[in-house]
């Protein structure tokens, strides 16, 4: 059901089988059913994020005690996870809400203030049992400049794994988050390079628009936790507004379930593709 065993203990299988797990994203009820109707239609395990911005918007107690119960009712191994989490205080309230994973991001700080912030969310997540992401290096966020180079140094992600003790670390080797302009190209080198040097669960930010064969290879490399948002809400809103065009139709649980139903295809896609190398080549 929901975290039958803690992400850690997730994150070593799926390390020993060179596996991932996908995380996505949600913004609100649809979107959080589209997500699981995927992994239950999959029988697959699945990582339900929320950033700032969403917890703000439906509430931390809501957006947690929504997606747990959900989790409950579809019958899915899962866990909940604060998306750049960009404050200790932040984190403190996702773990007292009763989130099985946060992550802190100092990744634009230096190298000694991010291992600084880092350790101390460690400390804190550690009287809870549960998983610790943080960054390393530069995955532009939207806004940002995606073409700026600082990709993460595979000796700097040993040393910063060791002083820190996280769990998880989310490495800049090509990725950015929002659409790509021109297909992606990963530095897989780089990452398998990284995989060498820390036993830390590998994590790729940026997943939305990476061709499937790319996140297959990556997969291969180390990587098992791919993060999706970007195309779940494009995805969702394209539907929504294609419909609404020549839809007169006021009542929105009639309209709303065909966006969901696009949330889910794009899941089920992203699942199968990942997990077992199936699925169409860029949705």
């Amino acid at each position: 059901m929901k975290h039958s065993k803690t992400l850690q203990e997730k994150f070593k299988e799926l390390q020993e089988d060179r596996q991932a797990v996908l995380a996505t994203n949600f913004y609100n009820f649809e979107t959080l059913k589209g997500v699981l109707e995927a992994a239950h239609a999959e029988r697959l395990p699945i990582i339900l994020q929320l950033t700032r911005s969403s917890i703000e918007y439906m509430g931390l107690p809501v957006a947690v005690g929504m997606a747990e119960e959900m989790l409950d009712y579809y019958g899915i191994e899962g866990w909940v996870h604060l998306d750049h989490g960009d404050s200790y205080e932040l984190v403190a309230h996702c773990l007292d809400a009763g989130f099985t994973s946060v992550m802190i991001d100092a990744s634009e700080k230096s190298f000694e203030e991010n291992v600084k912030i880092t350790r101390k969310v460690v400390r804190l997540a550690e009287g809870y049992g549960v998983n610790v992401e943080a960054e390393l290096g530069y995955v532009a966020k939207l806004g940002q400049d995606a073409g700026k180079v600082g990709f993460t140094e595979p000796s700097e992600a040993r040393r910063f794994v060791e002083e820190t003790g996280v769990n998880a670390l989310a490495v800049a080797i090509g990725s950015a988050h929002g659409f790509y302009k021109e297909t992606p190209r990963l530095d897989l080198e780089r990452l398998s390079a990284i995989r060498d040097m820390t036993s830390a669960a590998l994590v790729l930010h940026g997943g939305s628009g990476i061709p499937h064969e790319i996140l297959r290879e990556a997969v291969s490399r180390g990587i098992c936790k791919i993060n999706l948002a970007t195309e779940i809400k494009n995805c969702f809103m394209k539907t929504l507004k294609s419909r609404l065009v020549n839809e007169e139709e006021i009542d929105l649980r009639k309209v709303f379930p065909f966006p969901t139903a696009a949330v889910k295809a794009l899941v089920q896609d992203k699942l199968l593709a990942i997990q077992t190398g199936t699925g169409a080549i860029n949705q």
